[in-house]
């Protein structure tokens, strides 16, 4: 565990530390937003936890002024958050049609087929690569968390149960595996190492294979106030810009970029060896341009999202205080990451929240860290007929309402709190 000391000065958000960029090494002087101090945010506890300590760390990110990487320090290791893990992909009906979308399109486009490989990293409980097997087309799961894992296998998807990285990417060269395709779908923020994990998919790509990467892009990130996705297992928040320094740190080269909406705003970045064969698609300069307007190489771009973070606690605080002043019941939607910070930075309990529900059934009878809200099934929405809905995952806000239109019934409104406190009434919905 690398958990190094910062001295913070109090003025404005330039700070002294003696912390590198995990990326490029260069002093880390500036922060982009203090969040205070929280726990881990899949640390659902059970009920003969509750009065034991929990642990606590800083959620203090910072920015990087040479390759603009917003970071977080490693406060703890990736081994004490993903060896057993709550999240399990195919709980998210949207999220598994993405998948599935994908595996279609990148089949098609590279021609993918019997003697292909495709591996994905941190494949989870196998809710993508599923959907290569009907295609005919290997694949590889690499999952660090065993009880995901064991759902990927049972699912008929290979799976290695194991951290990926140089070691590893060696390992499966000298076993004979090389991949045509490379996926990394909200790892590359997970990893602590990022050269490590980069000159890993290096060795394993095949001369003209292709990486894609999926993560939030930081500009939608603070375009849309979305703080709450900030938490420790996330210690790296990328822009185009970045991911341009990244690969060619490893003689790789950006080909493609796609906008996605998923997770709030996403980008999907395709990578290649420099010297393959492949041409860049002008999407690429058209992105980095943008970035660039929209001021992503300007510290005091970054400087001004703290104020964004701190009105939109502000904004959801005076709604819960008002509603429960009223007599309003209020109940959560979800158990995500996003919603542990949220709930923490804000100081929201069970005072607030009656409960919240999770479509995970390894989540049901557990806690929320810190605030320590109950988690329910979802049918306790029904027997509990809240006045209001918090809808905790929020970048799921559509299907989620939905599935539970027929609470409009009752009168229940949903309320979304990012990137400022939004109330949806359902009845005014269409089915």
């Amino acid at each position: 565990m690398n958990i190094q000391a910062v001295e913070v000065v109090r003025d404005h958000n330039t700070i002294h530390s003696n912390v590198g960029c995990r990326l490029c090494g260069s002093r880390l002087r500036h922060k982009l937003v203090d969040l205070g101090m929280s726990p881990p945010c899949e640390s659902f506890l059970r009920a003969d936890q509750l009065d034991e300590m929990e642990r606590y760390y800083p959620l203090n990110v910072l920015v990087c002024d040479t390759c603009y990487l917003v970071q977080l320090k490693e406060y703890m290791s990736p081994d004490s958050i993903f060896s057993e893990y709550a999240y399990f992909s195919s709980f998210s009906t949207s999220w598994v049609a993405h998948a599935k979308a994908y595996c279609e399109g990148i089949t098609k486009r590279l021609g993918l087929g019997s003697n292909s490989l495709a591996v994905e990293l941190a494949s989870n409980d196998g809710y993508l690569l599923q959907h290569f097997l009907p295609l005919g087309v290997p694949v590889l799961g690499v999952e660090p968390a065993a009880n995901v894992a064991r759902s990927a296998i049972e699912k008929g998807v290979p799976t290695r149960v194991d951290f990926f990285g140089v070691r590893l990417a060696l390992q499966l060269v000298t076993e004979g595996l090389r991949a045509d395709l490379i996926i990394g779908n909200n790892v590359l923020a997970q990893v602590p190492d990022l050269n490590d994990f980069v000159a890993g998919m290096k060795i394993l790509l095949k001369p003209e294979g292709v990486i894609t990467l999926e993560f939030p892009h930081i500009e939608r990130l603070m375009a849309e106030n979305q703080f709450d996705t900030i938490y420790h297992e996330h210690f790296s928040y990328f822009s185009l810009l970045t991911i341009e320094v990244m690969a060619a740190r490893h003689r790789m080269r950006v080909i493609d970029v796609e906008e996605l909406p998923t997770h709030g705003g996403s980008l999907r970045v395709y990578l290649a060896n420099e010297d393959s064969g492949r041409s860049v698609n002008e999407r690429v300069a058209q992105v980095l341009d943008r970035e660039k307007r929209h001021g992503l190489t300007e510290m005091a771009t970054y400087a001004s999202f703290g104020q964004k973070a701190q009105r939109a606690k502000r904004d959801l605080l005076a709604f819960l205080i008002s509603a429960k002043n009223e007599g309003r019941k209020i109940c959560g939607y979800g158990a995500p990451g996003k919603g542990n910070t949220l709930l923490n930075y804000c100081a929201i309990g069970p005072d607030f929240l009656d409960f919240t529900v999770d479509r995970n059934p390894y989540k049901h009878g557990r806690f929320t860290p810190g605030m320590h809200i109950p988690i329910k099934p979802i049918d306790a929405i029904d027997h509990a007929k809240p006045d209001y809905i918090l809808i905790l995952p929020w970048n799921l806000k559509d299907e989620i309402i939905r599935q539970m239109h027929h609470t409009a019934g009752w009168g229940a409104k949903f309320v979304v709190p990012i990137p400022f406190v939004t109330v949806i009434d359902p009845s005014e919905l269409p089915k």
